[in-house]
Protein backbone atom coordinates (compact mmCIF):
# COMPACT_ATOMS: atom_id res chain seq x y z
CA UNK A 1 0.00 0.00 0.00
CA UNK A 2 1.56 3.77 -0.82
CA UNK A 3 2.29 5.61 2.19
CA UNK A 4 -0.55 8.21 1.67
CA UNK A 5 -2.73 5.51 1.93
CA UNK A 6 -1.14 3.52 4.71
CA UNK A 7 -1.03 7.27 6.99
CA UNK A 8 -4.62 7.81 5.82
CA UNK A 9 -5.59 4.22 7.30
CA UNK A 10 -3.53 5.08 10.50
CA UNK A 11 -5.63 7.51 10.73
CA UNK A 12 -8.53 5.76 10.54
CA UNK A 13 -7.40 3.89 13.32
CA UNK A 14 -7.07 6.47 15.84
CA UNK A 15 -10.36 7.88 15.10
CA UNK A 16 -11.73 5.15 17.18
CA UNK A 17 -11.39 6.97 19.74
CA UNK A 18 -9.16 4.15 21.47
CA UNK A 19 -5.26 3.60 21.96
CA UNK A 20 -3.49 1.47 19.31
CA UNK A 21 0.35 0.62 19.72
CA UNK A 22 2.69 0.83 17.11
CA UNK A 23 2.73 -2.90 16.76
CA UNK A 24 -1.09 -3.28 16.26
CA UNK A 25 -0.98 -0.70 13.80
CA UNK A 26 2.01 -2.55 11.95
CA UNK A 27 0.31 -5.67 12.05
CA UNK A 28 -2.56 -4.05 11.09
CA UNK A 29 -1.19 -2.36 7.92
CA UNK A 30 1.37 -5.58 7.21
CA UNK A 31 4.74 -2.79 7.61
CA UNK A 32 7.72 -2.91 9.39
CA UNK A 33 7.15 -1.18 13.31
CA UNK A 34 10.16 1.66 12.52
CA UNK A 35 7.67 2.99 9.08
CA UNK A 36 4.83 3.35 11.66
CA UNK A 37 6.83 5.34 13.64
CA UNK A 38 7.84 7.74 10.88
CA UNK A 39 4.09 7.84 9.85
CA UNK A 40 3.16 8.68 13.61
CA UNK A 41 6.21 11.97 13.27
CA UNK A 42 5.09 13.09 9.79
CA UNK A 43 1.08 13.19 10.49
CA UNK A 44 2.32 15.09 13.80
CA UNK A 45 4.54 17.27 11.64
CA UNK A 46 1.34 17.96 9.54
CA UNK A 47 -0.64 18.78 12.40
CA UNK A 48 -2.50 16.17 13.69
CA UNK A 49 -2.76 16.16 17.27
CA UNK A 50 -1.81 12.80 17.92
CA UNK A 51 -1.19 11.46 22.02
CA UNK A 52 1.79 8.98 22.75
CA UNK A 53 1.23 7.54 25.95
CA UNK A 54 4.13 5.61 27.28
CA UNK A 55 4.13 2.31 29.83
CA UNK A 56 2.00 -1.24 29.99
CA UNK A 57 -1.12 0.80 28.76
CA UNK A 58 0.54 3.19 26.43
CA UNK A 59 -0.83 3.72 22.64
CA UNK A 60 -1.52 6.60 20.00
CA UNK A 61 -5.13 8.27 20.27
CA UNK A 62 -6.41 11.51 18.83
CA UNK A 63 -6.78 14.44 20.93
CA UNK A 64 -10.11 15.02 22.54
CA UNK A 65 -12.37 17.27 20.39
CA UNK A 66 -10.06 17.23 17.36
CA UNK A 67 -12.27 18.26 14.06
CA UNK A 68 -12.57 15.19 11.61
CA UNK A 69 -12.11 15.85 8.52
CA UNK A 70 -14.91 15.47 5.72
CA UNK A 71 -13.53 11.69 4.88
CA UNK A 72 -14.56 10.26 8.58
CA UNK A 73 -18.05 8.39 7.70
CA UNK A 74 -19.82 7.95 10.80
CA UNK A 75 -21.30 4.01 10.60
CA UNK A 76 -24.63 5.16 9.13
CA UNK A 77 -22.81 6.71 6.71
CA UNK A 78 -20.23 3.79 5.92
CA UNK A 79 -22.94 1.45 5.77
CA UNK A 80 -25.09 3.24 3.35
CA UNK A 81 -21.98 3.14 1.12
CA UNK A 82 -21.38 -0.04 1.20
CA UNK A 83 -24.93 -0.93 0.17
CA UNK A 84 -24.86 1.66 -2.52
CA UNK A 85 -21.64 -0.49 -3.58
CA UNK A 86 -23.88 -3.94 -3.82
CA UNK A 87 -26.44 -2.08 -5.86
CA UNK A 88 -23.94 -0.23 -8.79
CA UNK A 89 -22.05 -4.08 -8.83
CA UNK A 90 -25.38 -5.76 -9.89
CA UNK A 91 -25.93 -2.81 -11.69
CA UNK A 92 -22.76 -4.05 -14.15
CA UNK A 93 -21.13 -0.54 -12.89
CA UNK A 94 -18.32 -0.47 -15.04
CA UNK A 95 -15.71 0.65 -12.71
CA UNK A 96 -15.91 -2.11 -10.75
CA UNK A 97 -12.16 -2.84 -9.96
CA UNK A 98 -12.34 0.89 -8.34
CA UNK A 99 -15.45 0.32 -6.28
CA UNK A 100 -14.03 -2.86 -4.70
CA UNK A 101 -10.59 -0.90 -3.59
CA UNK A 102 -12.83 1.68 -2.25
CA UNK A 103 -15.18 -0.12 -0.28
CA UNK A 104 -11.76 -2.56 0.58
CA UNK A 105 -10.63 0.66 2.50
CA UNK A 106 -13.57 1.79 4.09
CA UNK A 107 -13.25 -1.75 5.70
CA UNK A 108 -9.78 -1.90 6.83
CA UNK A 109 -9.95 2.03 8.08
CA UNK A 110 -12.58 0.45 10.67
CA UNK A 111 -11.30 -0.48 14.04
CA UNK A 112 -12.85 -3.96 14.93
CA UNK A 113 -15.69 -3.27 16.69
CA UNK A 114 -16.84 -1.32 13.47
CA UNK A 115 -15.95 -3.42 10.85
CA UNK A 116 -18.08 -6.25 12.63
CA UNK A 117 -20.86 -4.38 13.12
CA UNK A 118 -20.76 -3.56 8.93
CA UNK A 119 -19.92 -7.19 8.06
CA UNK A 120 -23.47 -7.83 10.09
CA UNK A 121 -25.13 -4.93 7.69
CA UNK A 122 -23.43 -6.28 4.59
CA UNK A 123 -24.15 -10.22 5.33
CA UNK A 124 -28.07 -10.01 4.66
CA UNK A 125 -28.06 -7.66 1.89
CA UNK A 126 -27.71 -8.94 -1.74
CA UNK A 127 -29.30 -7.53 -4.80
CA UNK A 128 -30.02 -9.87 -7.65
CA UNK A 129 -29.67 -8.44 -11.18
CA UNK A 130 -29.18 -9.84 -14.46
CA UNK A 131 -25.20 -10.36 -15.59
CA UNK A 132 -23.61 -8.16 -17.85
CA UNK A 133 -21.56 -8.97 -20.41
CA UNK A 134 -17.94 -7.69 -20.11
CA UNK A 135 -18.10 -6.18 -23.56
CA UNK A 136 -20.42 -4.03 -22.07
CA UNK A 137 -18.63 -2.45 -19.41
CA UNK A 138 -15.96 -1.78 -21.65
CA UNK A 139 -18.21 -0.11 -23.76
CA UNK A 140 -19.88 1.60 -20.66
CA UNK A 141 -16.15 2.20 -19.72
CA UNK A 142 -15.39 4.66 -22.86
CA UNK A 143 -18.73 5.98 -22.93
CA UNK A 144 -18.26 7.13 -19.29
CA UNK A 145 -15.17 9.01 -20.48
CA UNK A 146 -16.77 10.97 -23.70
CA UNK A 147 -19.36 11.87 -21.73
CA UNK A 148 -16.77 13.47 -19.39
CA UNK A 149 -14.19 14.87 -21.58
CA UNK A 150 -16.79 15.60 -24.54
CA UNK A 151 -15.25 14.36 -27.33
CA UNK A 152 -17.04 12.32 -30.22
CA UNK A 153 -17.26 8.20 -30.03
CA UNK A 154 -17.38 6.24 -33.50
CA UNK A 155 -20.03 3.14 -33.18
CA UNK A 156 -21.25 0.21 -34.46
CA UNK A 157 -24.64 0.20 -33.78
CA UNK A 158 -27.53 -2.71 -34.17
CA UNK A 159 -30.85 -1.22 -34.16
CA UNK A 160 -33.59 -3.26 -33.30
CA UNK A 161 -35.41 -2.84 -37.09
CA UNK A 162 -31.64 -3.68 -38.73
CA UNK A 163 -29.90 -7.55 -38.93
CA UNK A 164 -26.31 -6.02 -39.52
CA UNK A 165 -24.58 -2.99 -37.39
CA UNK A 166 -24.36 0.16 -38.65
CA UNK A 167 -21.95 2.74 -38.08
CA UNK A 168 -22.60 6.04 -36.50
CA UNK A 169 -21.16 9.07 -34.89
CA UNK A 170 -22.37 10.25 -31.85
CA UNK A 171 -22.02 12.62 -29.37
CA UNK A 172 -23.03 10.96 -25.71
CA UNK A 173 -24.55 13.40 -23.55
CA UNK A 174 -25.31 11.26 -20.76
CA UNK A 175 -25.34 7.67 -19.29
CA UNK A 176 -29.02 6.41 -17.90
CA UNK A 177 -29.59 3.22 -15.95
CA UNK A 178 -33.45 2.30 -16.30
CA UNK A 179 -34.99 -1.24 -15.84
CA UNK A 180 -32.08 -3.51 -15.85
CA UNK A 181 -30.35 -1.84 -19.27
CA UNK A 182 -27.64 0.69 -19.91
CA UNK A 183 -28.12 3.55 -22.91
CA UNK A 184 -26.42 6.18 -23.65
CA UNK A 185 -28.08 9.70 -24.87
CA UNK A 186 -26.81 12.02 -27.56
CA UNK A 187 -26.74 13.80 -30.48
CA UNK A 188 -26.51 10.99 -33.73
CA UNK A 189 -24.58 12.37 -36.59
CA UNK A 190 -26.56 10.21 -38.68
CA UNK A 191 -29.97 11.25 -37.65
CA UNK A 192 -28.81 14.93 -36.74
CA UNK A 193 -31.26 14.47 -33.88
CA UNK A 194 -30.57 13.40 -30.22
CA UNK A 195 -31.39 9.83 -29.92
CA UNK A 196 -31.29 7.00 -27.15
CA UNK A 197 -28.73 4.07 -27.81
CA UNK A 198 -29.51 0.96 -25.79
CA UNK A 199 -25.52 0.18 -24.62
CA UNK A 200 -25.53 -3.72 -25.31
CA UNK A 201 -26.68 -3.50 -28.66
CA UNK A 202 -22.98 -0.82 -29.65
CA UNK A 203 -20.83 -3.94 -31.02
CA UNK A 204 -17.57 -1.72 -31.42
CA UNK A 205 -16.58 1.88 -30.33
CA UNK A 206 -13.61 4.17 -30.38
CA UNK A 207 -12.97 7.50 -29.75
CA UNK A 208 -12.81 10.25 -32.16
CA UNK A 209 -10.98 13.39 -32.82
CA UNK A 210 -13.81 15.67 -32.86
CA UNK A 211 -15.08 17.50 -29.92
CA UNK A 212 -18.58 18.45 -28.91
CA UNK A 213 -20.43 21.08 -26.05
CA UNK A 214 -23.18 19.52 -24.37
CA UNK A 215 -25.99 21.29 -24.26
CA UNK A 216 -26.42 23.72 -20.93
CA UNK A 217 -28.97 22.00 -18.38
CA UNK A 218 -29.68 19.04 -20.47
CA UNK A 219 -30.88 15.77 -18.58
CA UNK A 220 -30.36 12.69 -19.92
CA UNK A 221 -33.25 11.04 -17.63
CA UNK A 222 -35.37 13.93 -18.59
CA UNK A 223 -34.56 13.09 -22.50
CA UNK A 224 -35.07 9.85 -22.06
CA UNK A 225 -38.78 9.36 -20.01
CA UNK A 226 -40.36 12.29 -22.09
CA UNK A 227 -39.54 9.81 -25.26
CA UNK A 228 -40.93 7.05 -22.81
CA UNK A 229 -43.63 8.26 -21.35
CA UNK A 230 -46.20 10.72 -23.09
CA UNK A 231 -47.06 13.69 -21.44
CA UNK A 232 -50.97 13.69 -19.15
CA UNK A 233 -51.54 17.41 -19.21
CA UNK A 234 -54.36 17.12 -21.77
CA UNK A 235 -56.64 14.52 -21.24
CA UNK A 236 -58.29 14.93 -24.35
CA UNK A 237 -58.23 11.51 -26.28
CA UNK A 238 -57.29 9.27 -22.81
CA UNK A 239 -59.28 6.17 -22.18
CA UNK A 240 -60.63 5.06 -18.71
CA UNK A 241 -59.03 1.74 -17.95
CA UNK A 242 -61.21 0.43 -15.24
CA UNK A 243 -59.16 -3.21 -13.23
CA UNK A 244 -60.29 -4.80 -10.33
CA UNK A 245 -59.01 -7.56 -8.52
CA UNK A 246 -56.42 -8.61 -5.71
CA UNK A 247 -54.25 -5.67 -3.78
CA UNK A 248 -51.29 -7.49 -4.14
CA UNK A 249 -51.65 -7.88 -8.17
CA UNK A 250 -53.09 -3.95 -8.27
CA UNK A 251 -50.29 -2.87 -6.26
CA UNK A 252 -47.73 -3.93 -8.95
CA UNK A 253 -49.99 -2.53 -11.84
CA UNK A 254 -49.52 0.91 -9.87
CA UNK A 255 -46.13 0.43 -10.09
CA UNK A 256 -45.70 -0.76 -13.26
CA UNK A 257 -42.91 1.07 -15.22
CA UNK A 258 -45.71 2.37 -17.49
CA UNK A 259 -48.91 1.72 -15.81
CA UNK A 260 -48.15 4.02 -13.27
CA UNK A 261 -47.56 6.53 -14.67
CA UNK A 262 -50.83 6.89 -15.72
CA UNK A 263 -52.36 5.70 -12.36
CA UNK A 264 -55.79 7.75 -11.81
CA UNK A 265 -57.58 6.24 -8.70
CA UNK A 266 -56.83 3.37 -6.63
CA UNK A 267 -59.12 1.64 -3.71
CA UNK A 268 -58.82 -0.67 -1.94
CA UNK A 269 -59.84 -3.25 -5.04
CA UNK A 270 -60.09 -1.07 -7.72
CA UNK A 271 -57.44 0.79 -10.00
CA UNK A 272 -58.24 3.67 -12.69
CA UNK A 273 -55.45 4.00 -15.33
CA UNK A 274 -56.28 7.14 -18.05
CA UNK A 275 -54.31 5.65 -21.03
CA UNK A 276 -53.78 6.80 -24.90
CA UNK A 277 -56.83 4.91 -26.76
CA UNK A 278 -54.15 3.56 -29.37
CA UNK A 279 -51.46 2.61 -26.83
CA UNK A 280 -54.16 0.72 -24.87
CA UNK A 281 -55.29 -1.53 -27.69
CA UNK A 282 -51.60 -1.83 -29.19
CA UNK A 283 -49.47 -2.61 -25.55
CA UNK A 284 -51.56 -2.98 -22.38
CA UNK A 285 -52.83 -6.40 -23.41
CA UNK A 286 -49.64 -7.55 -23.30
CA UNK A 287 -49.01 -6.46 -19.99
CA UNK A 288 -52.13 -7.54 -18.56
CA UNK A 289 -51.86 -11.32 -19.93
CA UNK A 290 -49.55 -12.29 -16.93
CA UNK A 291 -51.67 -11.81 -14.48
CA UNK A 292 -54.44 -14.11 -15.18
CA UNK A 293 -57.32 -14.25 -12.82
CA UNK A 294 -55.30 -11.90 -10.48
CA UNK A 295 -57.59 -8.94 -12.04
CA UNK A 296 -60.93 -8.30 -13.36
CA UNK A 297 -60.77 -5.59 -16.75
CA UNK A 298 -63.58 -3.60 -16.00
CA UNK A 299 -64.05 -0.93 -18.83
CA UNK A 300 -63.61 -0.41 -21.49
CA UNK A 301 -65.25 -2.78 -23.55
CA UNK A 302 -63.25 -2.40 -26.49
CA UNK A 303 -60.08 -3.52 -24.50
CA UNK A 304 -61.82 -6.68 -22.78
CA UNK A 305 -62.83 -7.56 -26.51
CA UNK A 306 -58.82 -6.67 -27.57
CA UNK A 307 -58.20 -8.93 -24.59
CA UNK A 308 -59.89 -11.76 -25.95
CA UNK A 309 -58.27 -11.41 -29.49
CA UNK A 310 -54.86 -11.53 -27.82
CA UNK A 311 -55.38 -14.87 -25.99
CA UNK A 312 -57.34 -15.96 -28.90
CA UNK A 313 -54.54 -15.69 -30.63
CA UNK A 314 -51.84 -17.48 -28.44
CA UNK A 315 -54.37 -20.46 -28.03
CA UNK A 316 -54.44 -21.06 -31.83
CA UNK A 317 -50.47 -20.50 -32.22
CA UNK A 318 -49.68 -23.22 -29.52
CA UNK A 319 -52.56 -26.08 -30.70
CA UNK A 320 -50.74 -25.78 -33.93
Amino acid sequence: MAKNDNMLAILWMLNSGRKITAKQIAEKLEINIRTVYRYIDSLCASGVPIISDSGQNGGYSLMNNFIQAPLFFDMEEQKTLLHAAVFAKEAGYPFNEALSRATEKLKLYSNQEQESILNRHLVGFEVINRDIAPAVKMVLERLEQSVANEYSVEIEYCSIHEEEPRPRVIDPYGIIYWNNKWYTIGLCHLRNEIRSFRVERIVQIKQTQMMFKRPEAFSAKEYFLQNLLPDLADENGLVSLIIKGRAEALDDLCIHWFLGHHLKERTSNQAVFLVEDRVLHTYVPYFLLSYGKAIQVMEPQSFKQKLVFVASELMEYYQI
